[in-house]
């Protein structure tokens, strides 16, 4: 596997796993979501803290993500590059999230999702997240607006 172009069985099996990802996250199924990422993975995400490390840590942060929304929640990505070999692939893509927050406060915007996936015997696991949004250094703000 060297880009995404490359019809290899890890490339096909890593984009099932972002399927599922994207899955899970349209049906809040917080079971499918966890069953991606390995027990040690480490995440760099939009929320607080720095960083989490191990699954069990992170579980805490999915569960509090669905509790957000409201009904469905509209999840899509663009631009996927896949690049590895047989034991580590990373991915990069862009990410647009648009639902309804239980608060009524629509949410629209995209972000920059990064997975590193290692292989444990055929099931390609994420081990490091990274999620980012732009950020306006003139004001200290996220920048959400953006979709190039």
């Amino acid at each position: 596997m060297t880009s995404n172009n490359d019809n290899t069985g890890s490339e096909i099996q890593i984009r099932r796993q972002i399927d599922r990802f994207l899955s899970a996250f349209r049906n809040k199924d917080l079971d499918i979501m966890m069953s991606l990422y390995s027990p040690t993975m480490i995440s760099f995400d939009i929320v607080p803290p720095l960083q989490d490390i191990g699954a069990n840590t992170y579980r805490k942060v999915w569960q509090e993500t669905f509790a957000l929304f409201e009904g469905p929640i509209y999840i899509d990505i663009r631009d996927l590059k896949i690049i590895g070999d047989l034991e580590l692939a990373f991915s990069h893509k862009l990410v647009h999230l648009k639902a309804t927050r239980k608060t009524g406060q629509k949410v629209d915007y995209w972000e920059r999702l990064t997975f590193c996936f290692q292989n444990f015997e055929d099931n390609w696991l994420i081990i490091h997240e990274h999620v980012s949004v732009p950020i306006d250094f003139e004001t200290g703000r996220a920048v959400l607006n953006l979709e190039r």
